[in-house]
């Protein structure tokens, strides 16, 4: 079941969302979208059923406002601004961690396009944080991240670029060799395009997406369960 919801990220600024948490969820993928693009990308949507189909539950939002759009598609400065984007990503974690049904659960960054880079970013400003677990990146463009950010993001990231999108494969292999992650992985996908629209390339990014999330979100539940009763 798919949960409508706003989140405030700003005193009278809200962001709106789809949550959507199956029954026993190891983890929660929130989404960044590429630059002109929002929650009803049929392909995040796709990608996003995917996860949810094996077990991860997924937050899309759009991250900006429509009034903040309407604006954007003039100037087209929001939506290439990745520490503004990495902000929304922030905020909107830490709107999980207030949130019953999302509070226990370990996150990852599934970013498109722009969204790879704004991924990258909010997982270095969340590095203390032990529930930032992983980042995937799908065409995306992690070198727009920054140096400061590749060097900071240490959680598990993997990028994936179509074969036949040259020039961002050439930006995402500079950007792998400067991230510090210790598990850290450029994958082609054979045949693909920038957007992955050639019959059952999309399928395979979010198989393996959703793979790399249930490998590095999966937290034990006995073992938190127990962790905490020794605290207390």
């Amino acid at each position: 079941m798919t949960d409508e919801v706003k989140v405030e990220a700003a005193p009278g600024v809200f962001l709106s969302g789809n949550l959507n948490i199956p029954p026993g969820a190891k983890g929660i993928v929130v989404f960044a979208h590429g630059s002109g693009s929002g929650r009803f990308s049929p392909r995040n949507r796709y990608v996003a059923r995917v996860m949810q189909e094996g077990g991860l539950g997924t937050f899309l939002f759009d991250l900006l406002t429509p009034k903040e759009e309407e604006i954007d598609d003039i100037t087209r400065e929001l939506r290439f601004n990745i520490p503004f984007l990495a902000d929304r990503m922030v905020t909107v974690t830490k709107w999980l961690r207030t949130t019953d049904a999302t509070k226990d659960l370990n996150v990852g960054y599934f970013g498109a396009s722009t969204g790879g880079g704004a991924a990258i970013v909010a997982a270095a400003q969340l590095k203390d944080d032990p529930q930032v677990k992983a980042v995937v990146s799908r065409g995306g463009r992690p070198d727009l991240a920054g140096g400061r950010a590749l060097r900071d993001c240490v959680v598990p990231t993997l990028l994936l670029v179509g074969g036949w999108d040259g020039p961002v494969i050439d930006m995402n292999k500079d950007a792998l060799s400067h991230l510090s992650a210790k598990v850290k992985e450029l994958r082609i996908i054979p045949g693909a395009t920038h957007l992955f629209e050639e019959p059952g390339k999309l399928e395979e990014v979010a198989r393996q997406a959703r793979d790399w999330f249930n490998k590095y979100l999966d937290t034990p539940r006995q073992e938190h369960t127990a962790s905490a009763s020794e605290e207390r």
